[in-house]
């Protein structure tokens, strides 16, 4: 092994172990520590790394594309605030702008410093090792890992963050490689920066956000692919697999937004008792439907709120007195029906169909953060 590329590994290898570290130390504000880690780390990639030219006909022109469709991506978020509404955020003033916007900027120009030079080396364990360090360095950004106390925080950090941050640093990656450091450093900053920037957000849920951004780096990809990489060698295979990765991805999105969203006709559960043993066992996660106003039957498995709890049980006796419909419920595993009745307000969804054992990862984190607290 040559000795630059000793020097490659070594300054790789730590670069990735000191930002797992500081991952998990409790921060404050761990954009601030993001950005005092990375640009020093940026500076000695930059300059004890050897350099090599990406050579590419098309920056300006993708340069161009994925700052008008980042752009364009926040005129919809806006233009979407006519349905959803808005808030005002307290942006733009000084404070905001040094403790976020600024430590934000810096961050992401060091990363994508650093991805660049690496990514440039075209061996493909510096890759590997680079998209690790990238993808981690959004999660210390974006995500202050230390904060993470509950379960719930822990699925709203995989859903809202991880996953978009493991999408679009593929993004990067690509456009790093192929067009250089501007392309990805401009498209980033300016989906980054917005909010600061603007006194005015729409008021778009999380889980809808999130799989907005995790949905777009494929669209920006298969734009760009589109548009200025008509190769035909090997074209055949590589439409294949493209599709497959594509199809792969997608399902995985949709299934971890049906998960942390309610906003969605369909959803998913996780059964966390054993109430309803037999039809419904503990780890086992249900697929139901959005209650909307039709019509429940004696027998039925239901989904219905009690004290911000969704419980899963079965309707056992349906009456209406003076106008108003009761449902009583029962577990099919309890002895006796559960306390009172339920009104339609009462009721959030209908079982569809259950998937075996699915349930259980879940329940092992969401007892693994009961342990900690």
């Amino acid at each position: 092994m040559t000795r630059d590329k000793k020097i490659l590994y070594i300054i790789s290898t730590s670069l990735l172990v000191v930002l797992l570290l500081a991952l998990f130390i409790p921060f404050d504000n761990s954009r601030i520590v993001a950005a005092v880690l990375l640009v020093p780390a940026a500076v000695i990639v930059f300059f004890a790394i050897r350099k090599r030219t990406i050579h590419s006909i098309n920056k300006r022109q993708v340069l161009l594309l994925v700052s008008v469709i980042a752009a364009l991506w926040v005129m919809i978020l806006y233009l979407s605030g006519a349905y959803f509404g808005f808030y005002r955020n307290g942006n733009p003033n000084m404070k905001p702008l040094l403790s976020k916007a600024l430590p934000i900027t810096l961050s992401i120009i060091a990363i994508e410093i650093i991805r660049s030079v690496l990514r440039a080396q075209k061996e493909k364990t510096i890759d590997v090792l680079a998209y690790l360090f990238c993808t981690i360095a959004e999660l210390l950004l974006f995500a202050n890992i230390s904060q993470v106390q509950t379960f719930n925080q822990f699925m709203e950090m995989i859903g809202l963050v991880l996953v978009p941050a493991v999408m679009g640093n593929l993004l990067y990656h690509y456009l790093s490689v192929r067009y250089g450091f501007l392309p990805g450093t401009v498209y980033r900053l300016i989906l980054a920066l917005y909010p600061y920037l603007i006194s005015y957000e729409p008021n778009i849920p999380d889980a809808m956000m999130a799989f907005g951004l995790m949905i777009l780096p494929i669209l920006v990809y298969l734009f760009i692919r589109t548009l200025f990489e008509r190769k035909q060698v090997t074209h055949r295979k590589m439409k294949v697999w493209e599709y497959i990765g594509l199809s792969a991805s997608v399902l995985v999105m949709i299934s971890i937004v049906m998960i942390i969203s309610c906003q969605f006709r369909f959803g998913m559960l996780v059964i966390a008792t054993e109430s309803m043993t037999g039809e419904l066992n503990k780890g086992d996660a249900v697929v139901y439907e959005r209650y909307d106003g039709e019509i429940i039957e004696e027998g039925q498995v239901i989904i219905f709120l009690q004290d911000e709890s969704r419980i899963v049980h079965r309707v056992v006796k349906i009456e209406t007195i003076d106008g108003e419909t009761r449902y009583y419920t029962k577990g099919d595993a309890n002895d006796d029906w559960d306390k009172g009745y339920l009104t339609e307000a009462d009721l959030f969804g209908t079982v569809k169909f259950k998937i075996a054992y699915a349930g259980y990862p879940t329940l092992w984190m969401r007892e693994a953060f009961s342990d900690r607290q």
